[in-house]
């Protein structure tokens, strides 16, 4: 009998068509994602206009999505390691894209944010699940690089929403924006059928035929044997509760203090997703450049996410992810400094390096963290937590405008959350594991 390791066979392929094939599509659901995230904040001037409420009503609207993505978070993401990945992936999309969609036909804010809060399920869920997908199928060598690169998509997602909004808002009325995000949802036959399963879920389900048609692709080099026999290195993946294994092995400070920094980048990220457009209406730019301002939020965290995971690649992760926590902690407190147009332009796309993408690199330093059979749900519950940080937010910083404070305090408050999470980061200790065999050609005797 001959055993295969094959989350070492994955590890040490080469990059190709299968790869690539895998990241467009995963990137593509992200992109979809970020759309549905970012259209309420594109559209939220408008939205609080026509139905009439205070800052604080509409942070309150805004957080009821962030809601449905933390539960979303834990409950998709932990599920998947149940029932699989492709499944959890396609419930998600149809969630997020229907129910975004079905925003849009609200009148009143007690619906949309019941709306939203549905779509919050799929939002949520999603993410956890495509990083654990890309993490478990790419080389190691590029495994930063290609998380970081689909995650970008999250950014291009938030591009795409500015850019409809500026063309659609004032034209068609905000309900436009969120009518289009129903569109993904045709996608759903597709992605069940051409996505690979994950590959822990594979082999703990004995799923070997399955096994035999997806790895040749990842490597050409391995040719399917009738007697062959698939295992997974890390043991912690085999046997016991995948919650549980989020504190084994002396995992528990750690798993606590990545919690705190995804609360903390995401209080980050939701609160200058959801407030930007208006603080910066606020100090007298018209909604349009107000929009601007969100692209280059964007444009700047889709160059954070990719020269994040580049470096994560070539230098220590952890190391990385405290050096894009401490910028972000600064650009974001110069936001509220008057400076030339050409210099805040900068600090924006800065804050979007520093807060989206080190979102995404903390993302794909999760998905390495934990074991393979418990990585949606370790990814799921760091995300779901760090959803509280995301619901505050737009609360908190809603508060904080109705009470008409000076603009650097608003962005000074938005900026310490950078610093604490810089922190906890620092108190990360990262265990690597011993390297495997891949493959043994040995002969073994069945125990029966």
């Amino acid at each position: 009998m001959r055993h295969l390791d094959v989350q070492k066979l994955c590890d040490e392929a080469r990059f190709s068509k299968f790869h690539l094939l895998l990241l467009l599509w995963c990137a593509l659901i992200i992109i979809f994602d970020g759309y549905d995230l970012a259209v309420v904040g594109i559209a939220l001037p408008s939205i609080m206009r026509d139905m009439n409420v205070a800052p604080t009503s509409a942070g309150f609207m805004v957080s009821s999505a962030l809601l449905g993505m933390m539960i979303g978070a834990v409950f998709l993401g932990t599920i998947a390691d149940r029932i699989g990945r492709v499944p959890a992936i396609v419930i998600c999309l149809l969630l997020f894209s229907v129910f975004t969609a079905a925003a849009g036909l609200t009148g009143d804010p007690v619906t949309f944010g019941i709306a939203r809060f549905l779509a919050g399920l799929g939002i949520g869920g999603v993410m956890p699940n495509v990083v654990a997908q890309m993490t478990e199928y790419s080389p190691r060598k590029i495994r930063n690089t290609m998380v970081t690169l689909m995650f970008s998509g999250y950014s291009v997602g938030g591009m795409l929403a500015a850019l409809v909004g500026k063309a659609m808002i004032e034209r068609y009325g905000w309900q436009s924006v969120f009518l289009a995000a129903g569109i993904p949802a045709l996608l759903a036959p597709v992605i069940w059928k051409l996505m690979p399963e994950s590959l822990a879920f594979l082999v703990r389900n004995q799923r070997e035929a399955r096994l035999k048609q997806i790895l040749p692709k990842i490597d050409p080099a391995y040719v399917p044997q009738q007697a062959d026999h698939f295992t997974l290195h890390d043991k912690g993946t085999e046997t016991g509760s995948p919650i549980k294994q989020l504190f084994a092995d002396g995992r528990g400070i750690s798993t606590v203090m990545l919690w705190t920094a995804f609360f903390m980048c995401l209080f980050m990220v939701y609160a200058l997703s959801s407030w930007l457009t208006k603080l910066m209406a606020s100090a007298g730019y018209s909604l349009g450049s107000a929009l601007t301002f969100v692209l280059v939020l964007n444009f700047g965290a889709m160059l954070g996410a990719i020269g994040g995971g580049w470096l994560a690649d070539r230098f220590n992760i952890k190391h990385v992810l405290i050096v894009m926590y401490g910028l972000a902690a600064v650009s974001i407190s110069l936001l509220g400094v008057k400076v030339p147009v050409g210099a805040l332009f900068f600090l924006v796309g800065l804050a979007g390096a520093s807060t989206i993408g080190t979102q995404i690199v903390t993302y794909a330093f999760a998905g390495q963290f934990y074991p393979i059979a418990a990585r949606s749900t370790g990814i799921g519950w760091a995300s779901g937590v760090g959803r509280s940080g995301a619901i505050l937010a737009p609360i908190v910083i809603g508060f904080l405008v109705s009470q008409s404070l000076p603009l650097q305090q608003n962005f000074i408050a938005i900026a310490i959350p950078g610093a604490i999470a810089m922190l906890a980061v620092c108190l990360i200790k990262v265990r690597r594991a011993p390297p495997e065999v891949a493959m043994s050609s040995a002969p073994e005797v069945d125990p029966i």
